[in-house]
């Protein structure tokens, strides 16, 4: 029977149940990666909402699109994605189960496969390092690279149903700007090449102990670890300067009621810090488990933006704005306040920090890394969605990724490191996002701008607006300026100029 759009009571009990059926996705997350609970079940969450995941709900609610504004296709982009949540409910579940049960052994070490990143991270001998990489490559071919694949094949018959050549045309009738944001980071990726190769080959010299031509995979999680400023990052100091850098802006955290700290120490629980919000601004969970060290700062500071985002958010606001909507809009919030880690003011405002402006310009170097590896990410998923045989595309992965950070990756990830919905998007317009905001405020409030109480109460206004509007209407509203890439390489350039 074909498929008819909804009534206006039709998307009013859409909304109520898509609150509800996210609501316990995110309960689930929060409990299975807070160690609370062994298994992650989404079987029982979807078998609970089935007319929110069918097929004939997504092409329903894609009937609706056609002159409507800009929530119902977030409705729709919802229901799509439910659906195919759906279809893949199994293979998340099993990926879960597997990276929690997984264990690698190394030596006569044994090292639960989740640990392996960081363990490689915290590890001195170059050896060593290398020989975890090899396992953990070894462990994902074998046991999590036939889910993705298994997956990835189950996508792609999903997106004939809804009407689609392919992944990347499904996300064009979103919205998504693909080509446009594929060009610029095209423009990115040459216009910091040379900037990439000096200050990058500066950096794993000094801290690898190779130059950036022979630098390895396994060097770069122990470059960026950055252990040679463990000592000025202390673990009990993190909580203490979140509170203090909230309190500048206005903020009590301990007095925010719909603001849950977790900060027990439990076996199962996820080593990094992450943010789950289970009700929209009424219940919002900040998950710590410290352990000091810059990234573990930049982790704790980086959810605590998502927290604050959520939490200010008006309950007034429709699902689609305060569930929904532009991911780049909560991940830039959440880059304002983990970027605070590589601010030399802020640093020496808070902490004892030897060389700040040194410290800076090695945090503007990881910037850099990381934002040219999603351009290349973003470029690679673009054809990857397009292929017809995902596998073929193995070595352009390598290709890409390898020609951007001129470290080769492993073949291995060029099924996991791929994330649903496009979603490196959000994460490089974040970036952008982030750049041109900080530099709105510090025109407007100052370089220390994070110490003003007149900054907090606009931060407190526009996190109200939830994800109303896109990451590129808020920029336009605040600074009258589009999300523009070449931002990050201006931010990237004055840390390094100042030091």
């Amino acid at each position: 029977m074909p498929a008819e759009p909804p009534s206006a009571r039709d998307l009013d009990a859409f909304r109520a149940k898509a609150d509800r059926f996210i609501a316990e996705l995110d309960e689930e997350y929060y409990l299975h990666y807070a160690g609370l609970k062994e298994g992650f079940d989404l079987k029982s969450i979807y078998d609970r909402y089935p007319e929110l995941t069918s097929l004939e709900q997504a092409q329903s609610m894609g009937l609706a699109v056609n002159g409507a504004g800009g929530g119902i296709r977030e409705l729709w982009r919802f229901a799509v994605e439910g659906y195919m949540g759906e279809l893949t409910r199994e293979h998340t579940e099993r990926e879960a189960r597997v990276e929690a049960e997984l264990k690698a052994t190394v030596g006569e070490e044994e090292i639960p496969f989740r640990m392996l990143r960081p363990t490689i991270a915290n590890e001195p001998d170059r050896t060593k390092r290398a020989e975890i990489e090899k396992t953990r490559n070894e462990l994902t071919e074998e046991h999590l690279n036939p889910i993705h694949l298994e997956s990835a094949e189950v996508v792609r018959h999903a997106v004939r149903q809804l009407g689609s050549d392919n992944y990347v045309d499904l996300y064009r009738r979103f919205g998504f700007d693909l080509d446009g944001l594929a060009g610029q980071c095209r423009s990115f990726l040459d216009s910091t090449e040379r900037l990439y190769e000096t200050t990058a080959d500066r950096l794993f010299r000094e801290r690898a102990g190779v130059p950036l031509a022979e630098a390895e995979r396994w060097d770069v999680a122990r470059v960026f670890r950055a252990v040679g400023w463990d000592s000025a990052f202390p673990a009990d100091r993190m909580l203490p300067a979140l509170e203090a850098t909230l309190a500048d802006l206005g903020i009590d955290l301990h007095a925010q009621k719909n603001v849950h700290l977790d900060l027990e120490e439990r076996p199962l629980k996820t080593p990094r810090a992450f943010c789950s919000p289970i009700e929209v601004p009424d219940k919002v969970m900040l998950v710590i488990q410290p352990m000091g060290g810059p990234d573990d700062w930049r982790a704790l500071f980086h959810e605590a933006g998502h927290t604050e985002h959520f939490a200010h958010t008006s309950p007034d606001l429709s699902v689609e704005d305060r569930r929904l909507g532009d991911n780049a809009v909560t991940e830039g919030w959440a880059m304002l306040l983990q970027h605070l880690i590589d601010e030399p003011a802020w640093l020496l405002r808070r902490l004892d920090v030897p060389r700040p402006q040194e410290f800076a310009a090695e945090g503007a170097t990881g910037l850099l890394y990381f934002v040219r590896r999603y351009c290349a990410k973003l470029l690679y998923e673009l054809e990857f969605h397009a292929a017809d045989d995902p596998t073929a595309l193995q070595p352009r992965y390598v290709e890409l990724l390898g020609d951007a950070l001129k470290i080769e990756p492993s073949p291995t990830d060029y099924l996991g490191d791929i994330d649903s919905g496009f979603y490196v998007t959000a994460y490089l317009r974040s970036w952008a996002f982030e750049a041109q905001l900080r530099a709105f405020l510090r025109e407007r409030f100052g370089n220390t701008w994070f110490t003003r109480r007149d900054a907090g109460s606009l931060l407190r206004e526009l996190w109200s607006e939830g994800q109303r509007m896109n990451a590129d209407e808020l920029l336009s509203e605040v600074t009258g300026a589009p999300i523009e890439m070449e931002a990050v390489a201006e931010r990237v350039r004055e840390s390094f100029a100042a030091a």
